[in-house]
């Protein structure tokens, strides 16, 4: 920019408000500490090809920056600044993406070469009507120009009416603009798009390693691993793949079968670790639990240290602060050994649980078991019970001793002990709740108790009346018996004893004649049975034994093979009679 200029620190000033490095004749900075970063940009080619490129592209001048507005001197014109105490002309909303200003009230003999060298870019187009369209190359360009707003522009040194004009910079919407700014967005999305891509891709967990193939090779391998417990887990997903890829056929079977033998094997040792850690848990278990109860108890040593330095010997020797530090203490213990004590008993009521959940088969055991519980917590909520009238006898000892104090105490002491007082009647109320839940559940126990024994005597009696009527059927059995032979009492004298007994030898000989190597007393019955349904083994066994000159019992088979097997001697037998 090679300008005549009349005030060289003026135009200096407005250049460096618009961002620009003043130049001077011979094309060098006239300013030599004009700031670098600004830079010099080369020409980008604008919408229409004829006209030059961008000059000085620095970054927009922030908003809070106060601007000096001067008066600036071109080639051909001047620039005079509008007056400072009047507002800023105004603007229209920025469009998205905008590079061109709408520029009007020019002179009316302003030319695109006077246009060009105020505005320094290219000049779109300009119109009869004194105003034109200016595209930019970037964006932030147009916060320069608007700078321009409201400048009085005069053409050389004329005064005529159609040689001056005041600017008037706004933002114009264009087609361009918004398409551009379009393609940008959607560039920046497709970037944002990827980065995602790739952050998912960053913290996607590894895929699994790819299974082998099954082959002979492979399968000695996988055999291998699962003996080992510390491949076991990874041959097992293996073995686990073959079968389902349906690997195994008959020419596989037995080597399938012995790799799953070799993983039934590991169950065991599955199970002795299981029962380890659970018996770690238990010791562990145990072992918090004496633990516990031992700071319980050294809770309700210092407890009581604290109660007896309450009372009236001790306590009137202290001071009016150490008496609040030893309450404040004495609460404090108090709760934490209250926390501890709920803690304790519900692990023994965990304990208690896990006891009672376990299934017993016997029903008599049973019932002893749940009177031996309820027994059990019938003399816990007893020993509760005493504990806690304990509790109850020493509060009013102590409310009567603080009543005692209360009147020998000066007004001073006097809002502590009511504070105290109130405190201990809560509590007291509190013990005494807790008492009368107390008692009603002891009193539920002892009802359930009670149950339990009614439940007792009535099974204890169903089982005599069970066996009594046992002793009954089998009396009326042998009565029946004695009715279906009537003949028995005159043939009390033979073996025979009734017509029934003789059908049956009949029977059992015909039986045993057809069967000369004997048959047992099971298939002799089932075979008697298909004749009479209600015929025993043991009637028909007693019959053959009296007649041992009809039939004969022989021992048949070697060891686990030996049978008794009844015969028919009776042709033997007719001969010694």
């Amino acid at each position: 920019m090679g300008l005549p200029m009349s005030d060289p620190s003026a135009w200096t000033t407005a250049m460096n408000n618009l961002g620009m490095a003043p130049m001077g004749m011979t094309g060098q900075p006239l300013l030599p500490d004009f700031d670098p970063a600004l830079g010099m940009m080369t020409g980008i080619p604008p919408i229409n090809p004829m006209m030059p490129g961008l000059g000085i592209v620095p970054p927009p001048i922030p908003p809070d920056m106060p601007a000096v507005k001067e008066i600036i001197h071109c080639k051909s014109c001047t620039l005079f600044p509008p007056n400072p105490h009047l507002p800023p002309p105004a603007t229209r909303s920025r469009p998205p993406g905008c590079k061109t200003v709408f520029v009007g009230g020019l002179p009316e003999n302003a030319t695109e070469q006077i246009i060009m060298e105020v505005f320094e870019q290219c000049g779109d187009r300009k119109s009869k009507k004194n105003f034109c369209h200016i595209r930019f190359a970037e964006e932030f360009i147009v916060d320069k120009a608007l700078y321009l707003s409201g400048y009085r522009i005069r053409l050389g040194s004329s005064t005529d009416k159609k040689d001056t004009g005041r600017l008037h910079v706004d933002f114009a919407q264009a087609r361009d603009d918004l398409y551009e700014w379009e393609c940008k967005q959607r560039m920046l999305a497709r970037e944002e798009r990827h980065r995602r891509r790739l952050e998912e891709e960053r913290f996607r967990p590894p895929s699994p390693p790819p299974v082998v193939h099954y082959s002979d090779h492979e399968c000695s391998i996988v055999a291998e691993k699962l003996k080992d417990d510390t491949k076991f887990l990874e041959a097992i997903q293996t073995l686990l793949t073959w079968i389902e890829r349906g690997e195994v056929n008959r020419r596989t079977a037995n080597n399938f079968y012995s790799m799953i033998q070799s993983a039934n094997s590991h169950v065991r040792r599955l199970v002795n670790e299981k029962a380890a850690h659970e018996k770690e848990m238990e010791e562990a278990k145990e072992k918090f639990k004496l633990a516990l109860s031992g700071i319980l108890v050294q809770f309700e040593q210092i407890v009581a240290v604290y109660h007896s330095a309450s009372k009236q010997k001790a306590w009137d020797h202290f001071t009016k602060a150490q008496r609040k530090n030893i309450s404040v203490w004495c609460k404090q213990a108090e709760e934490i050994r209250n926390i501890h004590n709920d803690e304790l008993m519900g692990i023994r009521r965990e304990e208690e649980m896990e006891m009672s959940d376990e299934e017993i088969e016997d029903p008599s055991e049973m019932k002893e078991t749940e009177e031996s519980a309820l027994v059990s917590q019938v003399e816990a909520l007893k020993e509760e019970n005493d504990s806690l009238r304990w509790q109850l006898d020493a509060y009013r000892n102590e409310v009567e001793l603080l009543k005692q104090e209360q009147g020998k105490a000066s007004r001073d002491e006097d809002t502590t002990k009511e504070q105290q007082m109130k405190l201990l009647q809560q509590a007291l109320q509190g013990m005494q709740k807790h008492l009368l839940k107390v008692q009603d559940e002891y009193k539920k126990r002892e009802a359930e108790l009670e149950k339990v024994k009614e439940d007792k005597l009535k099974i204890e009696t169903l089982l005599e009346n069970l066996k009594e009527q046992e002793s009954s059927t089998s009396r009326v059995c042998a009565c029946s018996q004695e009715k279906e032979c009537p003949v028995e009492k005159t043939l009390s004298h033979s073996p025979v004893k009734s017509e029934r007994e003789v059908l049956l030898v009949g029977i059992i000989s015909t039986f045993l004649h057809v069967h000369p190597f004997g048959a047992s007393i099971e298939y002799i019955c089932s075979y008697l049975q298909r004749l009479d349904s209600k015929i025993c083994t043991a009637e028909v066994e007693v019959l053959m034994t009296r007649l041992h000159n009809t039939f004969r019992q022989e021992l048949s088979g070697v060891g686990a093979s030996l049978e008794k097997r009844w015969k028919f001697c009776g042709f033997d037998g007719l001969k010694m009679t």
